[in-house]
């Protein structure tokens, strides 16, 4: 029976994330009479409460959340077992509409290293300042001014984060710098500032600017709860997708399929898990994956799926001080503290409801002392990459002032800091792609590969330690909270506890045994996760070295096809990955509009008007 087609438009995205609203929002602009539809298995984050007051960025890790798709890995031996979770967004706007709205940068020479014309630093810097309103200082040559995307220190600044830099330049012996997001500088401590109108305290997300601040122009069309099952081809030309109503958005909606045509373009951009899926589905792929899914190739792509890449990350709890100011009564709920700061926020903008907990960082690279520390496995994996790379950092140390998720509902009611760490270049790599289950149904054969290399374990080793000594000598510091650190033997000298204080600046650091040190290595096996940073896996390479796509966002193979999102990095970037999903997004639309012949005009419509009442 043949699918109904029920429209045509001259472009369509599959998928409705990050990048899809930069250059859906950023063509509308430059031709209002351009035809686009953006397709979305989630739903509308327009004005929502949830998505738009800072501090709740934490709700949609809730097992329970339809904003996020709970991928599950394979189990793997080197997480002790485990069988690792990797949420990614699932709503109008993507991760920039749930992530934790941290503002970070990669160094320049991420983009050098990817090794693909027209996507060097020099070329790519013009876009990164173009997309930002930097709002943290003035007439810094990196940051940009004029930008859709508002960039601030937040509405509430944390006490507990001036703690952090004021040991971090003393007790850790590094500078202290404003901005460590210049593109070069690492391996000082800073303020971190983050992706929050500094104006009206609202998250900075990609659908309000780009996409749902269009709404008078009715060619921009965005259709929720629809899951884009394959692209439709023609001679292997894209003429349109097949889809259909979501379960997860739409538990109620029936399940037969739509086609809808494109008569210019069709770009995938499903994030690093969707989009591989979708051009699998659609006969691009490995010939060994296909068939055992009974899908008749139309392209032999065996990069699809593969080079899987993430950071890993590590969230240990600690006790803090009951004056200290945390996030952790707004986090449970405590309904006067929330109703208090909801208050000021809808006057000015300000207090902890414009806040993400976390105001202090250090992009971290170790320095003598601590790579002797760090043992022989990790001095060839030092030398071979970041030796003579002084803008590249190993991992990102942080504070956060709350504990968030699910140690927040199984912990007493009381304050908490959390110490955050997550490195940024892990050797390791995995792979995702569809597969069929007993009964036919579609699942994702998802290999994380995270801890693979014996190398990516010993940074998060040592920056337990670093992070243990940190946080001990802080004066809001009352001890580590057991249950969430290594399980230590009786009589260790790091066996953890609850304290009425810290130690002094100048106290001895803890000492610990091989034992010690195989604890924390069990730990880490069993509590290592994602940071929510996934990526690669449609790699913007050469095809014959697995890449799926050149270096103008073209699937191989086939013609009016493009990907434009997180999987199509090539390499690992050394940030928080919203800042580059938008540049993406900035340099697709370019891209798109010059194979259209649109010309790319200033778009001071994409200026968010900020609303007179907040949420």
């Amino acid at each position: 029976m043949p699918h109904p087609i029920i429209s045509e438009f001259d472009i369509i995205f599959a998928g409705g994330g990050t990048t899809a609203c930069v250059v859906a929002g950023r063509l509308a602009a430059w031709d209002p009479s351009l035809s686009i539809l953006i397709l979305e298995g989630g739903q509308h984050t327009l004005d929502q409460a949830a998505h738009v007051q800072p501090y709740r960025y934490t709700s949609h890790q809730a097992p329970t959340s339809t904003t996020m798709t709970f991928n599950v890995g394979n189990p793997s031996p080197r997480l002790n077992g485990r069988a690792p979770i990797v949420p990614c967004a699932h709503c109008i706007g993507g991760g920039s509409s749930v992530n934790a709205m941290f503002y970070t940068r990669a160094p320049a020479s991420d983009f050098d290293d990817w090794g693909t014309e027209g996507w060097e630093s020099k070329n790519l810097l013009p876009l990164m300042k173009k997309l930002e309103t930097y709002e943290v200082q003035p007439d810094r040559p990196t940051h940009g001014y004029s930008g859709p995307i508002k960039v601030s220190s937040g509405g509430y600044k944390l006490g507990v984060s001036e703690e952090f830099i004021h040991v971090g330049t003393t007790y850790h012996k590094r500078q202290h710098v404003e901005d460590t997001d210049d593109l070069e500088t690492c391996n000082t401590y800073s303020p971190w500032a983050k992706y929050i109108d500094g104006t009206t305290g609202r998250r900075s997300d990609a659908a309000h600017h780009y996409v749902y601040n269009q709404a008078h122009n009715a060619n921009l069309q965005i259709w929720v709860g629809k899951r884009v099952k394959r692209v439709i081809f023609q001679d292997k030309r894209a003429v349109g997708v097949e889809f259909t109503s979501d379960l997860v958005s739409c538990p109620d909606a029936g399940q037969s399929s739509s086609i809808v045509r494109a008569s210019k373009l069709v770009v995938i951009s499903a994030g690093a898990f969707g989009s591989p899926a979708i051009l699998e589905r659609s006969g691009i792929g490995a010939e060994t994956i296909l068939k055992r899914c009974n899908i008749e190739q139309l392209v032999n792509l065996p990069g699809v799926g593969e080079n899987y890449r993430d950071h890993n990350g590590v969230f240990v709890p600690y006790f803090a001080a009951d004056e200290a100011i945390t996030m952790d009564p707004l986090w449970l709920g405590k309904e006067n503290v929330v109703q208090e700061n909801l208050a000021q926020w809808k006057v000015d903008g300000k207090s902890l409801i414009a806040q993400n907990g976390s105001d202090a960082k250090i992009k971290w690279r170790p320095d003598d002392d601590e790579l002797k520390a760090m043992g022989s496995a990790f001095q060839p994996r030092w030398k071979e990459f970041f030796q003579d790379r002084p803008d590249k950092a190993v991992a990102i140390f942080a504070l956060c002032a709350g504990t968030a998720g699910l140690r927040l509902r199984i912990l007493p009611p009381r304050n908490y800091m959390v110490a955050c760490c997550f490195t940024l270049y892990p050797v390791s790599a995995g792979s995702l792609h569809i597969k069929l289950d007993e009964n036919g149904q579609e699942g994702i054969d998802f290999e994380t590969g995270y801890l693979d290399d014996p190398t990516d374990i010993v940074p998060l080793n040592f920056g337990y330690k670093r992070m243990r000594e940190i946080l001990r000598r802080m004066p809001s510091y009352r001890g580590e909270v057991p249950a969430g650190h290594p399980h230590f033997p009786t009589g260790s000298a790091a066996v953890c506890g609850e304290t009425i204080g810290p130690v002094d600046l100048n106290a001895p650091d803890l000492i610990y045994t091989a034992e010690d040190d195989e604890a924390i290595d069990r730990y880490h096996r069993s509590r290592m996760q994602t940071t929510w940073h996934s990526l690669g896996t449609c790699a913007m390479k050469p095809r014959a070295d697995q890449g799926v796509i050149d270096s103008r966002l073209n699937v191989y193979g086939v013609t009016n096809l493009k990907v434009a999102d997180m999987s199509i990095a090539p390499k690992n970037v050394g940030t928080n990955t919203y800042s580059t999903a938008l540049l993406i997004g900035e340099k697709a639309a370019m891209m798109i509009a010059d194979d259209l012949g649109i010309e790319c005009r200033p778009c001071s419509e994409l200026s968010w008007k900020s609303p007179r009442s907040r949420l």
